[in-house]
């Protein structure tokens, strides 16, 4: 029987070892080929090998531009013409603080509490929810809601932050799970997540109490993330609005609290407050030339008097620089 193995089997097992390691030698080979001769889609890392030049070219990196950086040129500063107890001015673009006057002082919010209101507002309910009136809270501002009304959350919220209306917050309020007092603590529960540490909440509303307080610098912090949620930003620089109920039998005619919308050019928005213990609060959005710029008066004796001075001062003070890598 002829023997099929072969008659020289340590030959035959050496010329196959030396066959296997050309093969593998022969791929890498092939394969440095590839990666030197073949350009890649994404950026060009490699190119065809040309003498005298390097075969490995960089990517091409560039630096991004740095926001412009808010200056005070004239190195003059708000005085005793500012009758507010607190105030921040905060550049919007570049996250900077140009000016605070007892910014980490405690103070009454009074409504502008309502901001958080709306925030909270928009975290738990869709804007076409219908909400039905149940208890109206009547002292101070009101919309005028009646109790059995049935209002969209988007109307509440047009009569929260518009007419700043006391009716409209409790009822945004008073319809979460719980009711008033879970809602307020969804608000201090969120004012935590926002980290306004020197924040808390005792109605939605923003009645005067003691342990209702908030500062400058947290009340510009909020209001600097609430004009990030586009439905905020909307809403509080309308200047007039109608809304009704959901069957259009009850109209409420809201016109802006904050006077200084459709009369300072830039102005848009963001909420007014006022109780006898807070004094005249008001937050604002200037949008000039490309800048925005969040003002925050706390204990005013004029609002819109402080607030008007303190945008005159500046744009009339600071240049904003880009500052390039040195």
């Amino acid at each position: 029987m002829p023997n099929s193995e072969s008659p020289h089997p340590k030959k035959h097992a050496m010329l196959s070892f030396v066959l296997r390691q050309w093969d593998k030698l022969l791929f890498l080979v092939l394969l440095a080929l590839f990666f030197v001769l073949m350009p890649i889609q994404s950026g060009r890392v490699f190119q065809f090998a040309v003498p005298g030049k390097p075969l490995l070219q960089l990517v091409p990196f560039t630096t991004p531009t740095p926001a412009p950086y808010p200056v005070n040129r004239t190195k003059v500063y708000p005085g005793s013409e500012v009758t507010a107890e607190g105030v921040v001015i905060y550049d919007v673009t570049s996250a900077t603080t140009m000016y605070a006057r007892n910014g980490e002082e405690s103070l009454s919010p009074a409504s502008t509490t309502k901001i958080m209101t709306a925030l909270v507002a928009l975290d738990s309910y869709s804007l076409d929810d219908v909400v039905s009136v149940g208890t109206v809270a009547n002292d101070g501002q009101v919309m005028g809601l009646i109790p059995g009304e049935q209002m969209t959350v988007e109307n509440l919220l047009y009569g929260a932050l518009v007419f700043s209306g006391n009716d409209a917050a409790w009822a945004l309020a008073e319809h979460y799970p719980g009711g008033v007092d879970a809602f307020v603590q969804a608000m201090n529960a969120k004012a935590a997540k926002l980290h306004l540490t020197h924040t808390h909440f005792t109605n939605p509303v923003g009645y005067d109490d003691r342990n209702h307080k908030m500062t400058a610098t947290d009340l510009t912090r909020l209001a600097a993330f609430a004009l990030t949620n586009k439905t905020i930003a909307k809403i509080v620089a309308i200047p007039q609005i109608t809304v009704s109920d959901i069957t259009y039998t009850h109209f409420h005619a809201l016109t802006n609290v904050n006077q200084l919308l459709g009369k300072i050019p830039g102005v848009a928005g963001i909420k007014t407050g006022w109780t006898e213990e807070a004094g005249e609060n008001l937050v604002t959005l200037i949008d000039r030339n490309g800048h925005r710029v969040i003002i925050v008066v706390l204990k005013s004796q004029n609002r819109f008097t402080d607030t008007q001075i303190l945008i005159n001062w500046v744009f009339g003070n600071y240049d904003w620089q880009t500052f390039g890598p040195s």
